[in-house]
């Protein structure tokens, strides 16, 4: 009989898996994303069908119990998506500082040009 925790994180799985699909289908995520967060959810849906399997890779892998397991892999994954993160912040700031440093390079050529024809200036056109 299955328990509570293990309908849960079959619930989580099955959704979890629809979600991707969808952003993938979106184009909001890559083939490499998709099969990643894929393999995730069919993992957590398999260690929901057969929670001991947990204890069994914990003892191949030196580590006491299968809950330990777990933590240290998702801790690690954690770390992973946060570099992740980080490194897409990193590149967001710098393309944006370059648009910036572009557009007030249009403007002060544009203000330039005004200045030197002032037949093209808007300004004047008005008055």
């Amino acid at each position: 009989m299955l328990m509570i925790y293990q309908i849960i994180g079959i619930l989580v799985g099955l959704l979890g898996i629809v979600v991707t699909i969808i952003r993938f289908r979106d184009g909001k995520m890559s083939l490499g994303m998709l099969t990643v967060w894929s393999v995730i959810w069919i993992l957590v849906i398999v260690i929901s069908f057969y929670p001991e399997s947990t204890g069994f890779f914990a003892t191949i892998t030196g580590i006491g119990r299968g809950l330990d397991l777990i933590l240290i892999l998702g801790l690690i994954g954690c770390y992973y998506l946060i570099f992740r993160i980080y490194n897409m912040i990193e590149n967001i700031e710098e393309e944006i500082t370059e648009l910036v440093r572009e557009i007030a390079i249009e403007k002060k050529d544009s203000e330039s040009n005004s200045k030197d024809n002032p037949k093209n200036d808007p300004q004047n056109k008005r008055k």
